[in-house]
């Protein structure tokens, strides 16, 4: 009798467990169908998501691009009396004689002073190179220009030629210029990566760009020589050398640059 009732037990429970199993296994594959599904829908999705991923290195273009566009806050021109740049301890204090020789300005040459005020470099630099010379006098301040082209008419420099220069471009002709200077200049100018880029263009092969500021922050007159090396940097130019004999004029540094391709 306990055997029979154990047998009994035991076909009860086999037959349970087969509806479990039958049960269990339709249960087991509907689970492993969507699991599949969500799984194939995910990389799907997946492979959607990737197409924004590729947004930031098209934004990190542009941003490199419009890193140029800098429009620092700078110091107010000077608008007054421009015989105020007349001192005549000034060329002593600069030794803008040697300025010029680094440059190597000479006979010939063609010359561009960007910020050329009352024209006071601009008048040396047309002596220096002579009458086969050239000196471009850039400026964007309408009296200015006025100022140097009646100067340059009463001292008879017929070498000399004026441009109305822009904040992001100093507008010169290309290919056109042997050596440049900016004196006391770069810290007012608001777009400087943009003026030196379009300044390279206007460069013949071996142009040296000097540069004589004193440190600052852009609004005090004055621009720090670290800010400046890494403004031309990105615009394409080389530091070739530094001086410091301009201090007795006011100034800090003396940097010369030239492009670096």
């Amino acid at each position: 009798m306990v055997a029979c009732k154990l047998c009994r037990e035991t076909n009860i429970n086999n037959k349970l467990m087969k509806k479990i199993m039958f049960g269990f296994v339709p249960a087991k594959l509907l689970f492993l169908l969507t699991y599949l599904s969500l799984a194939f829908f995910g990389c799907q999705s997946a492979q959607v998501s990737l197409q924004p991923e590729s947004t930031p290195t098209v934004t990190a273009t542009a941003t490199a691009t419009s890193d140029d566009n800098i429009n620092r806050p700078t110091s107010e021109p000077y608008k007054g009396d421009l015989s105020i740049f007349e001192g005549e301890n000034r060329a002593k204090n600069l030794q803008i004689d040697r300025v010029m020789d680094i440059l190597k300005i000479s006979e010939g040459m063609s010359v561009a002073d960007i910020g050329a005020g009352s024209g006071w470099f601009t008048v040396r630099a047309a002596k220096k190179v002579g009458e086969t010379g050239k000196v471009f006098a850039v400026e964007i301040n309408p009296d200015a220009i006025n100022y140097i082209n009646e100067r340059a008419r009463k001292e008879n420099f017929d070498n000399i030629q004026t441009i109305s220069g822009a904040e992001d471009d100093p507008k010169l002709p290309e290919n056109s210029v042997d050596a440049v200077l900016m004196l006391k200049t770069y810290h007012e100018i608001a777009q400087p990566v943009k003026v030196l880029e379009k300044l390279r263009n206007s460069l013949r092969k071996d142009a040296l760009v000097g540069m004589i500021d004193r440190n600052g922050n852009g609004q005090d007159h004055g621009i720090n020589k670290e800010t400046v090396i890494e403004e031309a940097k990105r615009a394409g130019f080389s530091l070739v050398d530094q001086y410091d004999f301009v201090k007795p004029d006011g100034m800090d540094y003396f940097l010369v640059f030239q492009t670096t391709n």
